[in-house]
């Protein structure tokens, strides 16, 4: 099965990345970085990307017909997501024994799959 890890962290671990308690930080995103490679290397991790901050974002929404594009996050939130993989595993136990080895938060959601629909037409 595939799932998509979100890893969500806040404005406050961007600020230390930047700031003061940036050993702290840097410890994180190193733990960060050998999780990455050790379920690339068993071939868990299919894909994924670190994002840049909300800051950088940019929003194309639509409402009655009309479209907007604003700068900026979709909501606002104290969280933020900083990047996602996609994995293949066995199943949603196998994603959560992952996550729990993330040095931060971790949100896990299962792919859909049209692979069948495609098959069909």
């Amino acid at each position: 099965m595939k799932y998509v890890l979100l890893f969500a962290g806040t404005m406050e671990g961007i600020d230390q990345l930047e700031g003061g308690a940036r050993d702290e930080a840097l410890a994180d995103y190193e733990k960060s970085n050998k999780w990455f490679e050790k379920y690339t290397k068993e071939g868990k991790v299919v894909g994924g990307e670190e994002l840049r901050g909300p800051s950088t974002a940019t929003t194309v929404s639509r409402k009655n017909g009309k479209v907007t594009v604003t700068d900026g996050p979709f909501i606002e939130s104290k969280e933020i997501i900083g990047g996602f993989a996609l994995i293949e595993v066995s199943d949603l136990d196998e994603a959560l024994e992952m996550a729990k080895e993330w040095p931060g938060t971790v949100e896990i959601r299962p792919i859909v799959d049209h692979s069948q629909e495609r098959q069909d037409r």
